[in-house]
């Protein structure tokens, strides 16, 4: 991941690191210093030289000097660059500082002229006059209307929208560009985003957003449903909790697969490893001892791909969470998770055959 990114004699100086502890330094795009992950410490020195051409047609080697000093829970960087011994500037850097970056983007080469890419421009063109939108909406509506009836697929849109606006104001909260919301029938929403994101937070934050919506949602129409006593808000209430409960699931690319990956893929020991392995067989264990054997199939499933991608969580270009982020995560998960189970379970108490429709899906 990127960790610095200032000028260094006009030209860019990228700073590139990693938790395991490698780090490599770019000027002008050009590497010129790499400190491996066993010769890492919290205070390192990148060094190299530059060659620069007087007014007298000689060369003149030039020492460039970075020094840092890292620390990544929480995440901390302090610098100072020097040129021929002179510092020239230093700083500070913590968190907020990665969240708001550009990330580095690959200079891509411009495709030549094909059917495919008209096809591609076409795309996005009809994307642009919001025209795939509207017809995925009426597809959506008319599927679920097929399933339900068509005042149930309406509200169910909704409960959708209302999901997919949760990360869309996620993604806003973080300054990032949004898309837009597209609605697939058959399989949900989705929020697209124009902008990368640059730590394991913000992929929480935006990721948990939806599902969090979503179970303010359900105990919104609950309430009604208690107000009123119409059975069409408690089945609104139970479907969407459902549909909220299944993007928890940790199987990427669902919101849980985010969520939980950020928090396991950020433990920087073995004995993290081991707490996630614990967590999801206390997941597991908990949903078959409530008869929700779908549920924990799937997310036993889910938590052995977190598990199995474990070692190549030093790859990713995202700073890692710090211990008060982990913890936080992980119990926000939970507080979802064990509110969109208790408004399914509550509402099959009721004994109607359709309202417990949701629950018997989990208990499959």
């Amino acid at each position: 991941m990127e960790l610095l990114h200032i000028d260094c004699l006009g030209q860019p100086l990228r700073l590139e690191g990693s938790l395991a502890g490698w780090q490599q330094l770019f000027w002008n795009n050009k590497l010129v210093s790499v400190i491996d992950a066993s010769d890492s410490k919290a205070n390192n020195t990148h060094q190299f030289e530059l060659t620069a051409i007087n007014e007298a047609q000689q060369s003149k080697a030039i020492a460039v000097s970075l020094a840092t000093e890292l620390q990544w829970q929480p995440f901390n960087l302090k610098y100072q660059l020097l040129v021929d011994s002179e510092l020239v500037t230093s700083g500070e850097r913590n968190s907020k500082d990665i969240e708001q970056q550009t990330p580095v983007q690959a200079v891509v080469e411009k495709p030549k002229f094909s059917i495919i890419g008209l096809g591609s421009l076409a795309l996005k063109l009809m994307k642009s006059a919001k025209v795939i939108k509207v017809v995925l909406a009426g597809a959506s509506v008319a599927a679920y209307s097929w399933l339900f009836s068509w005042q149930f697929a309406l509200m169910l849109i909704g409960c959708l929208v209302f999901h997919e606006y949760g990360h869309i104001k996620a993604m806003k909260y973080f300054g990032l560009k949004t898309k837009g919301i597209y609605l697939i029938p058959f399989v949900g929403g989705l929020a697209l985003g124009d902008s990368k994101i640059n730590t394991r937070w913000q992929d929480v934050v935006i990721s948990i957003m939806g599902p969090t919506f979503g179970l303010f949602l359900s105990i919104l129409s609950l309430i009604t449903y208690w107000v009123t006593d119409e059975p069409i808000f408690a089945g609104l209430a139970a479907f969407n909790a459902l549909l909220n409960l299944f993007n928890l699931l940790p199987i990427l690319p669902l919101d849980g697969g985010h969520v939980l990956k950020s928090i396991a893929f950020s433990m920087n020991s073995k004995f993290g490893l081991v707490a996630c392995i614990l967590g999801a067989a206390a997941g597991v264990y908990l949903s078959y001892m409530f008869g929700l054997a779908l549920l924990g199939f799937l997310l036993l499933i889910g938590s052995l791909e977190i598990v199995f991608e474990w070692r190549g969580r030093h790859q990713s270009h995202l700073l890692p969470l710090d211990r008060y982020g982990q913890t936080f995560s992980t119990v926000w998960y939970l507080m979802v998770v064990a509110g969109l189970i208790s408004i399914i379970m509550s509402i099959a108490a009721g004994g109607d055959s359709m309202l417990n429709l949701p629950l018997q899906i989990l208990q499959s």
